[in-house]
């Protein structure tokens, strides 16, 4: 992404990275809700069992669904430390390098959230709270950030690796 859309399968990208924004956003919203729900129940002296589990999944879904919408907008925190003292070639050679390790750890992560999700749901795994809440549906929110998350690195590494702009605002030398 990174301040431009784009055309193709790339602008196609960017629009499930920004849908993957929204949700985070609805999900951070929902939180508000359960936790003012939360507050409202109790001054009534109504049990509501569930709510702050609720808001819980609600914020690790939030969280995971952000990742690569965040990651497209240039929002996550980089280490320029090293980064900003290079240019041309090995400054080209480190950011692929950069991108192709969190490539792999985000491919490794969404194929470990995706096999959690499988396998809670195989083996009917609960919550522990009073909501007994099936856990791979809360699980499927990181699950899906997660792939979301690497689908967003590897898309931008291969553009890179292609020939794009390392950066807005920066030339690929």
């Amino acid at each position: 992404m990174q301040g431009t859309m784009r055309r193709g399968l790339g602008g196609v990208l960017d629009r499930v990275y920004l849908a993957g924004g929204v949700l985070a956003g609805l999900f951070l919203l929902s939180i508000a809700v359960l936790v003012l729900l939360s507050i409202v129940s109790r001054l009534l002296g109504i049990f509501v069992p569930g709510l702050s589990e609720y808001a819980g999944y609600a914020m690790a879904s939030s969280s995971f669904f952000a990742l690569a919408y965040t990651f497209g907008t240039g929002g996550h925190i980089r280490v320029n430390l090293f980064l900003g003292k290079m240019t041309g070639t090995r400054r080209r050679a480190a950011e692929i390098w950069c991108l192709a390790a969190g490539s792999f750890f985000a491919c490794y992560l969404a194929w470990f959230s995706v096999k959690m999700v499988r396998v809670s749901h195989m083996l009917g795994d609960i919550s522990e709270g009073s909501d007994a809440m099936p856990l791979w549906i809360p699980q499927i929110g990181m699950a899906a950030g997660s792939v979301l998350l690497a689908v967003a690195l590897v898309d931008r590494l291969v553009a890179v690796l292609r020939g794009a702009p390392l950066a807005a605002g920066q030339t690929s030398e």
